[in-house]
């Protein structure tokens, strides 16, 4: 971890000085962390790297456009990194529509609404984790919109990489279902549902451990089957 000084400014305060100070304690395990992400995401994309072929295959032949989707979004000390995706919307779907998907979403293809029930399209992202953007557990990374936003204390889930899932992940896994009631599904995730995220995003940091990340994977597994 870097210096508390040498944070940006807007991490400098007393509620991420807090969990800041936690982590610190805890180096050891960020350093083991960083040492599983690497040697399980060589594991992994042995196995899944014929299906992220095929699959990509698939969505070209689904619909028109690029079989990856790119978005810009933050993660440890507010670096900015591309996160990789499977597309499973339309192309130019950002221009069509909000930042965040709901159930009944028009922009969702066929074949992305059950990549997306099934968390396939985010295969991808074992590059992410590769190249250090993201661990396979941390809290889901944020478009920039998003984090322009933040409370002081909300910060403070920035001091470790995104993760791929996390225990808000699982606790909504539902969210596109939870948007689909409303007309302003930007200003509801906003006000109502990011509040209620970073609750247990500030919880997972505080409780950090290289075992309890174990746990929320093998949580995650259960959710998603």
């Amino acid at each position: 971890m870097i210096a508390f000084d040498k944070l940006p400014a807007e991490f400098r305060n007393d509620e991420v000085r807090r969990y800041y100070d936690m982590l610190q304690k805890r180096r050891g395990s960020l350093f083991v962390k960083r040492a599983f992400d690497i040697v399980a995401a060589v594991i992994i994309l042995l196995f899944i790297i014929i299906p992220i072929a095929v699959i990509a295959v698939m969505i070209r032949l689904d619909s028109k456009g690029p079989a990856l989707f790119r978005q810009e979004r933050v993660t440890t000390y507010g670096r900015r990194f591309r996160i990789l995706k499977f597309r499973t919307m339309v192309v130019n779907a950002e221009q069509l529509g909000t930042m965040v998907t709901t159930d009944s979403d028009s922009r969702v293809t066929k074949l992305g609404r059950k990549l997306r029930k099934y968390r396939l399209d985010e295969l991808p992202q074992i590059f992410n984790v590769l190249a250090g953007d993201m661990s396979f557990v941390g809290t889901r990374p944020e478009v920039v919109k998003y984090v322009r936003k933040y409370k002081p204390e909300y910060y403070a889930t920035l001091l470790m990489p995104a993760g791929i899932t996390s225990l808000t992940s699982i606790m909504y896994k539902d969210e596109e279902k939870l948007l689909a009631s409303t007309d302003d599904a930007d200003s509801v995730y906003l006000n109502k549902v990011l509040p209620e995220k970073m609750k247990y995003n500030l919880e997972y940091v505080e409780n950090f451990s290289f075992f309890h990340d174990i746990g929320l994977m093998f949580k995650t597994v259960k959710e998603v089957f």
